[in-house]
């Protein structure tokens, strides 16, 4: 693209960056109804499978996406947040948009944005959020295209989020647990209740497995909706899992059968979690139940092509050096989650230095509590953002988990890597990195190893 082209990119994200973040929520459908309705509902001009969750939101999303492709269809993606490029966020048969197709979809709906501000002006209520204004530039670019299904995920919550105008035909939960305390509370249940709110009358709700309270507040709102109820576990589950070189082995029982043989370059049990609720959510969308099964080859191929960046993602892997890896996981859940693929799939590497950015919002000592096991030391630093935590105070709240021996401190994102590298390195056999604590910093470490945006 042309530098005036990117130009005219980085002149949208700024005007998109004024308005109230994706970050603050102000629980009201009101303003995304009111704009999706004057760009005449695009989110009804195509079948959606809607996913909301605490984790695997956006892998699931992915794996979804790619079954729905190799079933032949034209599929959109909205997922948030993004790794390095605003552009992720709204894909086109499994690829972003490219920068002017995403200034070209802002430019399109700006009148109706200007109507919708005033409106809410005059009412004395907030305008639109970047958010919102993301979410209807997806569903216009959606329907513009044409996309025969769309996969679109949460932002944050369910109920009030402003994907939730969409009609999910297939609503998706993946693992719930607690994350954006600030806005949703500490309450599970309270949670589980706000991201229940996806389901739709008469949709099909696929459930990955969860704790029974959660459990119960999930079936409860499918109950009181007629929503049909597809559960790992008892519908749908992994049957066997082994470890492959690259990622795993599966054999999953899907709601139309069995599927062998489904090699997933992921790593981890979450993972496996997430193909198999993926294939739930592919299956009830096309229609396969009871005999009917979705074509097994496609489905492999679909799984064994798959792209999951900053997702325990390998930056570098080299035979004389340490093995860089990076990782998005912003919440204790999350970090759960990394630390046991970390413990199964990747004892040999070691030692495993870490470099742990996070936002300061979220449950930093939690996070650290799950990854002490499986860190030789750890590095202390920040991203780019202005949300990122202090690295005085983080480095406070590390010596408590690891002790001070442990711990140092680099307030640079990219001098907190060498660091780290140099740390492995000191090592008998080179062992290696992890970067981690946030999707930001998952991002910029991808973007310091030279890759690109997908």
């Amino acid at each position: 693209m042309s530098t005036a082209g990117l130009a005219d990119f980085w002149a949208v994200e700024a005007e998109l960056d004024r308005r109230w973040p994706e970050t603050v929520i102000e629980p009201s459908l009101k303003r995304i109804a009111a704009l999706v309705d004057l760009l005449g509902s695009p989110q009804r001009a195509y079948p959606v499978v809607h996913i909301a969750g605490t984790n695997g939101k956006t892998s699931t999303s992915r794996m979804t996406d790619a079954l729905l492709a190799a079933a032949n269809l034209r599929t959109g993606r909205y997922t948030s947040p993004h790794l390095q490029l605003a552009t992720e966020r709204i894909s086109l048969d499994g690829t972003p948009i490219d920068p002017g197709r995403y200034v070209e979809a802002y430019r399109e709906i700006t009148p109706y944005l200007g109507m919708v501000d005033a409106a809410q002006t005059r009412q004395g209520e907030p305008a639109l959020s970047k958010f919102e204004v993301l979410t209807a530039m997806a569903f216009a670019t959606f329907a513009d295209a044409p996309v025969e299904a769309a996969v679109i995920e949460v932002g944050l919550g369910g109920a009030f989020d402003a994907t939730n105008v969409a009609d999910g035909a297939v609503s998706v939960v993946t693992p719930i647990g607690v994350d954006h305390v600030e806005y949703l509370g500490d309450d599970v249940l309270g949670i589980a209740r706000e991201k229940a709110g996806i389901i739709k009358p008469a949709s099909i709700a696929v459930l990955a497995q969860q704790p029974a309270e959660i459990a119960a507040v999930l079936l409860e709102r499918c109950a009181d909706l007629g929503a049909t109820v597809a559960r790992q576990g008892m519908e749908f589950g992994v049957l066997d899992r082994r470890l492959a070189v690259g990622g795993q082995l599966l054999r999953l029982q899907g709601l139309g059968g069995v599927y062998d043989d489904v090699f997933v370059p992921a790593h981890g049990v979450h993972q496996a979690t997430n193909a198999v609720v993926a294939l739930a959510a592919a299956e009830a969308l096309l229609g396969a139940g009871g005999d009917q099964q979705l074509d097994i080859d496609a489905v492999r191929e679909a799984f064994a092509g798959l792209r999951l960046p900053g997702r325990l993602e390998r930056l570098r892997a080299e035979p004389t050096g340490p093995t860089i890896l990076t990782d998005a996981a912003h919440n204790r859940h999350g970090a759960r989650a990394l630390a046991a693929a970390l413990e199964s799939e990747f004892a040999l590497v070691s030692p495993l230095v870490g470099v742990v950015a996070v936002m300061r919002e979220k449950d930093a000592h939690g996070m650290l509590t799950e990854l002490e096991p499986v860190l030789n030391e750890l590095v202390i630093t920040r991203n780019s953002s202005p949300r990122s935590a202090d690295v005085d105070e983080l480095a406070a709240i590390a010596v408590q988990v690891f002790g001070e021996d442990r711990v140092l401190v680099e307030p640079r994102l990219d001098d907190a890597v060498e660091r780290a590298i140099e740390l492995a390195e000191e090592a008998e056999h080179a062992g290696g990195v992890l970067i981690t604590g946030s999707v930001v910093t998952a991002g910029e470490a991808r973007t310091l190893f030279g890759k690109e945006p997908e």
